[in-house]
């Protein structure tokens, strides 16, 4: 069972900003920026290859709702979209994440910025 597995499981705790029957979305421990977040299936899919088209859909939708919020709340100047199949996927289950961007970015501690998104 990977790490993902776990965390929708609540085996390992998470920063969750969002669920639903579908997805769960959560901080990234280990952030490349103020605000990073990873939109996970409930369902186990390993990579794009292998993610439905309704599932992939849903994802979209909750990763513009928040991308909103992350804006709204975090002030950033601009969001990438990023998600890795095969050699460049460290976990081998789809996820998506939302890597906020700054011109200049503030120095929050994950729990600040939990607070500010949940």
């Amino acid at each position: 069972m990977d790490i993902f597995c776990k965390i929708i499981n609540n085996e390992i705790p998470s920063y969750t900003i969002y669920e639903d029957e579908i997805v769960k979305v959560f901080l990234d421990v280990n952030p490349h920026a103020i605000g990073h977040t990873l939109i996970v299936p409930k369902k186990h899919y390993q990579d794009f290859f292998d993610i439905d088209e309704k599932t992939l859909t849903h994802i979209l939708k909750v990763a513009k709702e928040i991308s909103n919020r992350i804006k709204e709340r975090l002030n950033c100047d601009g969001i990438t979209l990023a998600q890795n199949n095969g050699l460049g996927q460290d976990v081998k289950h789809y996820h998506l994440h939302l890597i906020p961007k700054y011109y200049k970015e503030e120095k929050l501690s994950i729990e600040e910025v939990y607070n500010k998104l949940k």
